[in-house]
């Protein structure tokens, strides 16, 4: 069966995110479950908030997923270049989760537990238990390029996070502890998706960030929403987006060998906006002319 990926846009992200979770049963993944959102919390300041998810859209998620009837539900975050509560606090997302009476678990934060990879660079990782209990994961990301990864989306959102930053060091490369996440970063990337699966991808454009990333580069905002309980073929999609097919993105290609997900946009089944169309808006806010990008 084909993987199933919406597409939405609105000028209000609230609107963009509730219509592209709308066909994707929330509650038939959810209910009375013990449900976790990651949002992108890489880093931010008062006079930057570009590079990470926006309060207002944490907010909708959390909304659409509290109607849906978890059990729990928490936000957890793990800032690769600051402090978590930072990081939230002044992007609004820590607001947004307040609102909602949702606790924030910091998994950058001890107890820390070793676990077992069987791909990739490491043998092993250090990550808060916690992020062990979560029934359903949910990796909130921004649609972004990347200087090393390529892109980061759904799967480099989790991967680069959950190895907690109190024990390799704020940025995890200051190496306060010896690791080898970046001798092969794409490998360790699907190697991560693989052992920490997310259950529900949803890649935000309120902003996009090109040219560079995942801080520092051109944003723009394209009202675009992309979600799917196929993360991989939620970043597969929002690569296409940036300009970019599965074997560009070397990570994304790894995780579909290792059986992540659907990587073939012939299997993909998109709803809602047609990529088509969502290729022509995305790249009218960024480059003011709409592509089409042949074959898409």
């Amino acid at each position: 069966m084909p993987a199933r990926v919406a597409i939405a846009r609105a000028d209000r992200i609230a609107e963009a995110v509730t219509a592209a979770l709308a066909p994707l049963d929330l509650a038939g993944l959810v209910r009375d479950r013990y449900v976790a959102v990651k949002p992108n919390d890489t880093w931010a300041t008062s006079d930057d908030t570009t590079g990470v998810t926006r309060g207002d859209t944490l907010d909708a998620v959390l909304a659409s997923l509290l109607e849906a009837g978890p059990r729990r539900l928490v936000v957890s975050g793990g800032a690769g270049a600051a402090e978590t509560e930072d990081v939230l606090r002044v992007s609004g997302m820590l607001d947004a989760a307040r609102r909602h009476g949702v606790e924030v678990v910091d998994h950058n934060r001890p107890p820390f537990e070793e676990v077992a990879l069987d791909h990739g660079p490491e043998r092993s990782v250090k990550v808060n238990r916690r992020v062990l209990e979560y029934e359903v994961l949910v990796s909130l990301a921004q649609l972004k390029m990347h200087d090393s990864a390529t892109v980061t989306l759904c799967l480099k959102n989790v991967a680069m996070s959950y190895p907690a930053a109190d024990w390799y060091g704020h940025p995890r490369g200051s190496y306060a502890h010896e690791h080898a996440f970046f001798e092969d970063l794409h490998g360790f990337i699907a190697a991560m998706a693989r052992r920490f699966p997310i259950h529900l991808g949803i890649i935000a454009g309120h902003p996009a960030m090109i040219a560079t990333g995942p801080l520092g580069g051109k944003t723009v905002e394209t009202g675009l929403v992309v979600a799917s309980r196929d993360p991989l073929a939620a970043d597969v999609v929002g690569a296409r987006l940036l300009g970019f097919r599965p074997m560009a993105v070397r990570h994304i290609w790894e995780a579909g060998r290792l059986g992540v997900g659907e990587t073939d946009l012939s299997r993909i089944e998109v709803v809602g906006l047609p990529l088509e169309a969502a290729i022509r808006h995305f790249t009218q806010a960024a480059y003011g002319q709409a592509l089409t990008y042949e074959h898409a």
